[in-house]
């Protein structure tokens, strides 16, 4: 009797699996991505690695058979920027005056010589005709441009020329080119579905090494480190949602892949906490259903459609007891304080007001900016996402639908100053000598600028004492102030400075 019911239950067991990995391989991603998906088969590289039975790993946890199917899938990337001559983007006459002092004194007083740079990371390939994620920074320059130079070499030694297909400095992301077919990629999973202390394995070419595993747990989910700022350009908000491993990461590992054991791609790592400058016990990986959409976005759009929620907050993440009260803000509530609410944005449409705290975007708990801005991050604009907030005590859920940001921000800046603006281009930038700023096309009626006696045509390139170089870092930048206050700029063909007191309230 004993017998026969451990065959029942053995029996039970092999149809509840068996089972289980037909409704998965049914449902699982159905919205697939046009890379990273698995819905034409699986690809040479995870040949053995499942028991042809149940569909499941073979062996229970075995690393060795994760390991050796993503390896030939993760790539080492080796930047060169040559060297250049640097000016410092003075006016025409102080230029010549440099190009004087040099002809006599040597180099030194005017432009200097930056020399070669070389770099390397590690890289994703995505798609069998070689898309490849990686860090955005594991391609810049240090000024934030890209480097010149990008070349991948596979596990197998065999060399590439890459080209960027776009990049995206909010999130670190970057999307190369390599020519090539049925090349070994990884399978996107579902970083939704992690949890904490499974194990990972991550992968990539640290230290100037070949390619290297090394494997950890699942520490932490959704943290923010605030490190996605240092190259996210002013009007734009980092996104931050980093899945904390202990897997051992260093110089080298970005970029590379942080998988599961079923060989998934679960994440890129980005970061290390290393105050000594290498590994220190934790490593930041982007979870991969951020990369699934920004990737996306990337080789269909050629940027990121990145949805507008339309509210400005104040960071409360480490403020005292004292500061909140200081700023109004309930001390008893979790979540994200609405400071400001964009004219026009899908928050005010929702009825969303300055004082309502943000509690959940996309049912999902947030209790910081940045957490809030990777929850936004994973939509287009016109989609519409439930947002709940806590309003005079009580929680209330609306549906906000998300718009373009440049939309809202154009119309909003052009209504509070009532003229038509535009980005200064980078080739125009040039060739007056300044790093950027923005162009007034026309003036309407009852302007302020209009008022303090601006031209079209003129250069906006400084308000208040602070730089501006396109529309929406000045518009982050107005709707902070009042009264008069000082706009610089230069009018084409003249390199004289001019300065006017322009009131913002009348």
């Amino acid at each position: 009797m004993k017998l026969k019911q451990v065959f029942l239950i053995v029996a039970i067991s092999a149809v509840s699996a068996v089972g289980s990995v037909a409704v998965y391989n049914k449902y699982f991603d159905s919205g697939s991505a046009v890379v990273g998906s698995a819905e034409k088969g699986l690809p040479a590289n995870y040949a053995g690695f499942f028991d042809g039975k149940t569909g499941s790993p073979a062996e229970g946890l075995d690393f060795t058979k994760a390991a050796s199917s993503a390896v030939p899938a993760v790539v080492h990337i080796k930047t060169k920027i040559p060297a250049q001559k640097r000016t410092n983007n003075l006016s025409s006459r102080s230029r010549n005056m440099d190009d004087f002092f040099d002809q006599f004194f040597g180099e030194g007083f005017g432009p200097n010589i930056i020399p070669e740079q070389r770099a390397s990371g590690s890289g994703v390939i995505i798609s069998e005709d070689g898309y490849i994620v990686t860090n955005n920074h594991v391609v810049s320059d240090q000024s934030g441009g890209v480097a010149p130079e990008i070349n991948v070499t596979l596990s197998n030694r065999k060399n590439y020329k890459a080209r960027l297909i776009g990049r995206d400095p909010s999130s670190d992301l970057a999307v190369l080119k390599i020519d090539g077919t049925k090349l070994p990629f990884l399978v996107y999973g579902n970083s939704e579905n992690i949890m904490l202390g499974q194990w990972v394995l991550a992968i990539g070419y640290p230290l100037t090494l070949d390619a290297t595993v090394t494997a950890g747990i699942v520490s932490a989910t959704g943290r923010s480190i605030g490190i996605n700022s240092r190259q996210t350009k002013r009007g734009d908000t980092p996104v931050e949602s980093f899945i904390q491993t202990d897997a051992a990461v260093n110089q080298g590992n970005s970029g590379g892949a942080l998988i599961n054991t079923n060989g998934e791609l679960i994440g890129v790592n980005s970061a290390i906490l290393a105050p000594s400058g290498t590994y220190a016990g934790y490593s930041f990986a982007i979870p991969v259903n951020i990369i699934k959409k920004i990737v996306n976005d990337i080789i269909q759009y050629g940027d990121v459609q990145r949805g507008y929620l339309g509210v400005s907050y104040i960071p409360t993440d480490d403020a005292s007891e004292e500061q909140l009260k200081a700023y109004g803000i309930p001390t008893n509530v979790e979540g994200v304080y609405v400071n400001a609410v964009t004219p026009d944005g899908g928050a005010a449409a929702a009825g969303i007001k300055k004082g309502d705290v943000i509690t959940k975007v996309n049912n999902a708990k947030v209790t910081s900016g940045l957490q809030m801005s990777a929850q936004i991050a994973g939509f287009r604009p016109g989609d519409k996402v439930p947002v709940t907030f806590i309003r005079s005590g009580k929680e209330v859920t609306v549906t906000v639908g998300l718009k373009k940001k440049t939309d809202v921000i154009n119309n909003n800046l052009g209504t509070r100053l009532k003229a038509d603006l535009s980005t200064l281009g980078t080739d125009k930038a040039a060739k007056y000598g300044i790093d950027g700023g923005v162009v007034i096309n026309k003036i309407f009626e009852d302007s302020p600028l209009g008022r303090a006696r601006i031209q079209p045509g003129f250069i906006i390139i400084s308000v208040a004492g602070q730089e501006v170089s396109s529309v929406e870092e000045l518009t982050e930048l107005v709707s902070n102030l009042s009264g008069t206050v000082k706009v610089e700029g230069v009018y084409p063909g003249n390199d004289m400075p001019y300065s006017y007191p322009v009131n913002l309230d009348q």
